[in-house]
């Protein structure tokens, strides 16, 4: 599946049309819809005819100051180095940019009608049966409060892809909807080296020990951004990251930071993983070892219920950046990897 281009988009009460003309906005309910558009502001109301008859002020946010890394912790005596890169706000500082203060103030705005309506059933019920009548106007101003809710956290942006960067994101979008075939994608937050014999022996005779989760892919973007095109998405645990037409987009928690694709740097490589768990059957397998080995690779027999597992192959992208932007993904499909480090390169 490539980038798709949509000449509508919706963000809570609010319609957005693109046309060769320009760019129109509308409100309204069913039956009866205002807004301005290249001909002018206009009224449409059911049955009749259309009639002519002719935003939001934006608060930059302060990129704050840039905060330390995260100290090295240990587990079970292993230092495990967190693989997190800089603090969004170093990001932001190094990067800033008017949209991504507009994502920043639309992704903080909280969401009020969960609260009116929890409200508004509770008087209900304990005020029942004619506590009931409640509902009358309060479910239509739920309604009005929840679409109210979904404007205020919508950034609305066109884009209109041509000539040699629209074949360049095809090449990103195609590579990235390789990903959502794969049967397993993660996030590697942290890893730390095995230094002793005894480290090795009891975790199967790696050289090394990951801290990872499970990750999703999808062609969504960020929640807050309304836009017009598919964008190929990695969300991790707390992290994901967003690859739009003209820039890279990170997220951590509620934050976010946007980096230009000539900072972005890719890098993929086969990665041999000693899997515990089940396998997915799309990886490729190339051993097997011990879960407790000796010094000749063999399997220790003074551990009980000694397993044998499977080493397998993976694809491993490696995102970074001069201002220290780190992000580590694997997939069960190697070459999922290579294209998608091929294609952001060429977004550069």
């Amino acid at each position: 599946m490539g980038f798709y281009l949509r000449t509508s988009l919706k963000a809570g009460p609010f319609s957005f049309n693109l046309s060769p003309s320009g760019v129109g906005v509308s409100v309204g309910v069913p039956g009866f819809r205002a807004g301005t558009g290249p001909r002018g502001n206009y009224v449409r109301v059911a049955g009749l005819a259309t009639t002519y008859f002719g935003g939001q002020a934006r608060t930059p946010t302060s990129p704050g100051l840039p905060q330390p890394m995260p100290p090295a912790t240990r587990n079970d005596e292993i230092v495990m180095q967190e693989l997190s890169g800089a603090p969004v706000q170093h990001l932001v500082a190094a990067h800033p940019s008017d949209l991504i203060g507009q994502i920043q103030t639309a992704a903080r705005r909280h969401l009020l009608w969960p609260w009116i309506a929890v409200s508004i059933a509770f008087l209900a019920l304990i005020s029942a049966p004619y506590g009931l009548l409640l509902l009358v106007p309060g479910l239509p101003a739920v309604w009005w409060l929840r679409q109210r809710d979904l404007a205020r956290r919508s950034v609305v942006v066109f884009y209109q892809v041509d000539d040699m960067p629209a074949v360049k994101y095809e090449r990103l979008t195609t590579s990235s909807s390789l990903v959502s075939r794969v049967q397993r994608v993660w996030h590697v937050e942290a890893e730390g080296a095995l230094d002793t014999p005894y480290q090795r022996k009891v975790n199967a005779g790696a050289g090394a020990l990951n801290r990872r989760s499970s990750a999703t892919v999808d062609l969504a973007g960020p929640p807050v951004l309304v836009t017009n095109i598919a964008v190929p998405s990695l969300h991790g645990k707390a992290r994901s990251i967003y690859f739009l037409p003209d820039r890279v987009i990170v997220r951590h928690g509620h934050q976010y930071a946007g980096l230009p694709y000539a900072a972005v740097n890719a890098h993929a490589q086969a990665q041999r993983f000693i899997e515990s768990g089940t396998p997915p059957t799309d990886a490729p397998c190339v051993g097997t070892t011990w879960q407790y080995t000796n010094k000749s690779g063999g399997p220790d027999r003074r551990f009980k219920n000694n397993r044998q597992l499977p080493i397998m192959l993976y694809g491993r992208l490696t995102i970074t950046s001069p201002a220290g932007l780190l992000m580590v993904w694997d997939f069960s499909q190697p070459n999922v990897a290579a294209e998608m480090a091929e294609a952001l390169s060429r977004m550069r």
